[in-house]
């Protein structure tokens, strides 16, 4: 986009919404700690809206309690567009069957804005594990039945509730055992203290290339461009299974229509640009082709109904 079109699209977004009226800067929340993959994607789009928008944007990380805390903030902020919320599956989907006391709804709370994409996770093992694909490890599995362990990042986190929906899809009795964090939890899996574990593919790559871990299949319906080699584990035979994190910018309840095409138009033109196409890529995010606020609103509500069976099944709670 040239210049002179880019000064264009920012008079007619800004002459269309009640941003042209607020003399603050966009807040765009991330409810994790600054410095993570996730913080470090908010703030290559918060750039990229800058430039679509000429106005300053500010990524304020509010980390807590899973993200909620950032998602809280972001509920009871003024519904003028000019604070929104950089959400992901915890605080969009997950947490509401996590949290028994959980002050916000994702679908009653919020607008939202637009899609950004997914980030796959991998299914991994520890190469002493003799199974190089899917079948062979649920077959090993099924032979062991409790003898195998998988490590997550924390009780309630998606690598945890990936390993029960695996268990239950695949019919295995694979034990988990909880970290905090994902680098302890890869750290025993290389050690060989646990046997697998479900990771973002960014975080697995570069252990899959050193051969520290071996990666049986991608949990997305469409291989991640960051390991375009790995089959997924529907291609392998577990029809349907599909587990991402997914990201979307939600903004408060009651924003106004005008604002919310606005700051979606902004978003996409942000997205479309090849520089931070190319970092979306990089960083292994599937792009959404549909970007619209009712895209994001259809997954929520599936991601919603799918988190809260894996759940219950799983037994976790965290207040």
């Amino acid at each position: 986009m040239t210049l002179f079109a880019r000064l264009v699209f920012a008079v007619l977004v800004l002459a269309a919404s009640p941003l042209a009226a607020a003399d603050r800067p966009i807040r765009l929340v991330v409810p994790f700690a600054a410095g993570g993959p996730t913080d470090a994607l908010a703030r290559h789009l918060a750039e990229g809206l800058r430039v679509r928008l000429d106005r300053a944007v500010v990524v304020e990380n509010k980390a807590g309690a899973g993200g909620n805390l950032g998602a809280i903030e972001v509920a009871r902020a003024e519904p003028d567009g000019t604070t929104i919320l950089f959400g992901t599956s915890g605080p969009l989907a997950i947490n509401v069957s996590l949290y028994r006391n959980l002050s916000y709804d994702p679908l009653t709370s919020f607008e939202p804005v637009v899609m950004i994409g997914a980030l796959p996770n991998v299914l991994a093992v520890n190469p002493k594990v003799p199974a190089r694909s899917l079948a062979e490890l649920i077959a090993y599995a099924k032979a062991r039945p409790g003898q195998l362990f998988f490590a997550s990042s924390g009780n309630g986190a998606s690598s945890h509730l990936a390993g029960v929906l695996f268990n239950g899809v695949a019919g295995t009795e694979i034990k988990h055992v909880p970290y905090r964090g994902t680098g302890p939890a890869l750290n025993d899996l290389i050690a060989g203290h646990v046997q697998m574990t479900f990771t973002d593919v960014l975080t697995a790559a570069p252990h899959v290339q050193a051969g520290t871990i071996h990666a049986i299949g991608v949990t997305t319906l469409a291989r991640s461009s960051a390991m375009p080699e790995v089959q997924t584990l529907a291609e392998q035979g577990l029809a349907g299974f599909d587990v991402s994190v997914f990201f979307g910018i939600v903004a408060p309840k009651n924003t106004p229509r005008a604002t919310i095409t606005a700051l979606n138009q902004a978003f996409v033109a942000a997205m479309a640009d090849p520089a931070l196409a190319r970092v979306l890529e990089s960083q292994g995010i599937i792009r959404d082709q549909d970007t619209s606020p009712e895209r994001l609103t259809r997954l929520m509500q599936q991601e919603i109904a799918k988190w809260r069976t894996v759940v219950a099944t799983s037994g976790a709670q965290l207040d």
